[in-house]
Order: C-alpha cells, then structure tokens, then sequence
C-alpha cells in the first residue's frame, strides 16, 4: 500500500499501533487549549514534524472532521492514525490522546466527591467563572468564523432563542437538522471544488457501512434496551452515546446536550456540574473527556471509576464509528456544493446554541454580583488578548474567587 502521503519513504508509509499511541500520548500530555488549538498541534506534528501527512492531505481530513458530529479534533487523531496503522492506530490514537485527561478527571471526581465538603467553596466558584470566560472565547471566535453575513447570523440568534424558551436535548438536534436543511436549500456555499486528499484509508467500503450500519443501529437500539430492561446503566449508555452522536462542533458545544442529559434529569447537581467543567478547561486533550468526571460523579449508575469508564466509551464510540464509515466515502461527499453550504448553516445553529449556553447554565449559575463580572471579563482579557494558556487562567480565577470572596 503506498504512502499517505508524496513526501515519505517507502519504509515510513506504516508504522506500528505502538508508535501512534506515543505519538499521541506525547499530544495527550501537552496539548492545552481546546480543538482549534489541537488541530495545529497536530499540523505541527504531523504535517510539519513528521510528514505523515501533506498540507492537502490535512486540510482534507480537518474539513471531514469538522462537518461529522462528536469531538473533531479526536477524530482527526483517530482518522491519522487509521491511516498510519489501520483500525489498531485508531485506536491507538485515541488511546494516547484520551487517557491522561480522563483519568484526571476521574481523579477530581474522587477528590470532590470524598473532600468537597473541605473545599474553599469560592475556589470552585472561581472555576464556574473559568467555564464562562472560556465559552464566551469559543462563542466570539466562531461567530466571526462561521455568521459572516445576516443570513448565518439570524440562524444563530434563531437557534439560541429557540434553545433557550424550550431547553431539551431534541430540540438542540432539530434546531440544528433545520439549519443544515434550510442552508442546503437557499445557499451556494463555495461550489469550487477540493482537490483529491489521497489520504490512505485502510478501510474496505464493505466494512464502512458495516460500521454506519452499527452507528445506527446503536443510536436507535441503546434507547429501546434500556426502556426494555431498565437498567440504569443502558440508560446512561444511551444518553451519553446520543450525545457523541448527535453534538456538532465538538468542543464546548457539547455543554448543552450534556446538561440536558444529566443535570436536567438530576442525575448529578448544578454545582458539580460547572465545578467539573471549570476543571476541564486546565487540562490538556479533548474536552468531551468532561464525561468521564461525569459518570463518576453521578449519583445514579455504577458511578466511581467504572461510571466514568462507561460514559467516555459511550461518547467516544460514535466518533469511531463515524470515523470508520465516512472516511472511505469523503471524497465523493465533499464535491457537493449543497453539502458544504448545509454544513455553513449547521455551524451557524452551533454557535447559537454555544450562546444559549453562555447565558444559561453558565452565566446564570456562575455569575453572581460585580465582582464576578470583573473577574470573567479579566478572564476573557487574558484569554484572548493577552493569550494566557488556559490552565493559567483556571488557577488564577480559582484563587480569585477565594480571593475576592473572602
């Protein structure tokens, strides 16, 4: 099989499952800064680095990942390492990528649930303010991306309204199907065509829709079992699952959906809840591993390290499945005008729905008086003008909250 790309030799076009996992190990410890910060990390390493990958090659792979629901910045490790070592590199990737951050929030989950109680309580409300400094970034970096003219803005003001006088996890999903539907329809969104990635996808199309087929068949089976059995964890399974299947944007834009999926249903408390994403914020790798602080969190379930094990698996899986089924037909898929314009109205309702959850939970629950609201703006300064890394500025805002409290 030739390489993945014209710049390598012939002995570098393969590498075992045990160099990608650390590869993206080394990535997993030391990449701060949420999915766009990933996405160069990885350019860094594999396009500039190691040459695993051609520029066209990634941009590519970056433009698949980003119109696929789940974490695109996973799933880009997941897509290179398919590619470099077959399904056993994606995993791999994965793997490395994934498990420093999760075992780190499993880790919180144990000290708040065991010493919580001894904590300077304003310290954790400093790490609430920390979730709306961050998402406020997020919602202000994407809005001048993705709502450049009044069309994609008023779909982002419409989906935030929306979201927000009904507030469930279908009507997130339905506001963003009607934004892909509606965009598809009334736009021509960059009709050029791409060039050919050429990435090398070891994937037979046989085996593809074999994991399309399971994608779905998950999706509309996991919710059928658990009302079948009752059992408590199917139904954590399913709602954590249809999160990583049905969240686009990846990323922060995951916060809403797993609201509604378990403070909403009071399967864990408000407070843990933002406590938990502050935490996230200063660690490095995907922020979807915010779930596995969640699982062992929970008071419902297997809970401990066990629940959070079961809730990453289940939001991870989908971006896998997706992964495996989707990547063998990107070529086909991107030449389609109408495709890329629904994509732009899909990343229009995404930003409505960031901002949705700028103001409830995170506004609502975190922000309290003047001192708070001088303490997020100092926040979103340092963020994005003085370009502190994250986990600085959990700390500071943490100790600022004990600070300025007490």
């Amino acid at each position: 099989m030739t390489s993945p790309s014209s710049n390598g030799d012939a002995d570098e076009s393969r590498v075992d499952a045990w160099q990608v996992f650390l590869v993206f190990l080394r990535l997993g410890l030391t990449s701060f800064g949420g999915p766009i910060a990933h996405l160069g990390y990885f350019r860094d390493e594999f396009v500039a680095r190691r040459r695993w990958l051609s520029e066209s090659e990634y941009a590519g792979l970056v433009a698949l990942c980003q119109f696929l629901p789940g974490p695109a910045s996973s799933q880009v490790g997941m897509a290179i390492g398919l590619s470099r070592a077959g399904l056993r590199g994606a995993l791999a990737a994965w793997c490395g990528f994934t498990v420093p951050s999760a075992a780190a929030m499993i880790a919180f989950a144990y000290v708040l649930s065991q010493w919580g109680a001894r904590l300077p309580p304003d310290a954790l409300h400093g790490m609430k303010l920390v979730a709306v400094t961050v998402v406020a970034q997020a919602v202000w970096g994407m809005a001048r991306t993705f709502c450049r003219d009044a069309g994609h803005a008023l779909i982002a003001v419409v989906a935030a309204i929306c979201v927000l006088s009904w507030p469930s996890a279908w009507m997130q999903v339905g506001i963003i199907a009607l934004a892909g539907v509606a965009a598809g329809s009334a736009w021509r969104h960059d009709a050029g065509a791409h060039a050919s990635s050429g990435l090398n996808v070891p994937v037979s199309r046989r085996f593809a829709i074999a994991s399309l087929v399971c994608f779905f068949v998950l999706l509309i089976g996991l919710p059928l079992l658990a009302a079948t059995t009752g059992s408590m964890g199917l139904r954590i399974a399913d709602a954590f699952y249809r999160t990583g299947s049905l969240v686009f944007g990846g990323g922060h834009v995951v916060l809403p959906l797993l609201r509604a999926e378990t403070v909403v249903r009071g399967w864990i408390g408000a407070g843990d809840f933002l406590a938990g994403y502050g935490v996230a914020q200063a660690l490095p790798g995907p922020l979807f591993t915010f779930a596995a602080f969640l699982g062992a969190t929970m008071t419902v379930g297997p809970g401990g390290w066990l629940g959070g094990v079961l809730c990453l698996l289940a939001i991870f899986l989908p971006s896998l499945l997706l992964v495996l089924g989707v990547l063998p037909f990107w070529e086909d898929l991107r030449q389609w005008p109408k495709m890329r314009a629904a994509l732009a109205g899909v990343n229009a309702a995404v930003v409505g729905l960031l901002l949705a959850a700028l103001y409830d939970p995170l506004w609502t629950g975190a922000v309290r008086d003047w001192r708070d609201v001088s303490l997020v703006v100092a926040g979103i300064a340092a963020l994005m003008w003085a370009k502190w890394p994250p986990w600085v500025v959990v700390l500071v805002l943490a100790a600022a909250g004990f600070l300025v409290v007490a």
